[in-house]
């Protein structure tokens, strides 16, 4: 009953004993080879389940990947709704503040060229970062002295 699996079957397929065969010799085999059988079946068993757990892990990740892209897009597209419904929440309180559309709507085009003009000149700065300025001066710098010293080098040596 112990070498049963979980199913209560044996997994293990022997050949039912054949003592009714004469004139056949019988080889007994060592008990540390079922024993080393017996092992390589629960080691399969075991490292199946492990395989079909981690199947089902990786099905369930790629439908998360699915889930995560819409629920971006859609985090994304209501992200500019709510833009848009500030945008307009703030050009009525100006238009009430100033009594005109006219200058709530200017004013609101200034405020938005303005902050235009400043994300632009951020993304100006990140781009100049990405080029890696003191990286590229130090470099210049170690090409300017081997060049010297190689220069120096060739002068002392003909």
């Amino acid at each position: 009953m112990l070498e049963d699996g979980p199913s209560g079957r044996n997994d293990v397929d022997e050949p039912p004993p054949d003592d009714t065969a004469p004139g056949r010799a019988k080889l007994g085999m060592p008990a540390w080879v079922d024993d080393v059988r017996r092992l390589g079946v629960g080691l399969k068993n075991l490292f199946g389940a492990q395989l079909k757990l981690l199947l089902a892990e990786i099905g369930l990740a790629r439908s998360g990947i699915v889930m995560m892209l819409f629920m971006g897009l859609a985090a994304i597209v209501f992200a500019v709704a709510l833009g848009f419904t500030l945008l307009a929440l703030a050009g009525w309180g100006l238009a009430q503040w100033f009594g005109s559309w006219a200058w709530a709507l200017a004013v609101l085009a200034a405020i938005q060229l303005i902050l235009l003009v400043v994300a632009i000149l951020v993304f100006r700065r990140g781009m100049h970062w990405l080029t890696l300025p003191a990286t590229r001066a130090e470099i210049a710098t170690l090409a300017k002295d081997a060049a010297r010293q190689g220069k120096a080098e060739g002068e002392t040596g003909t």
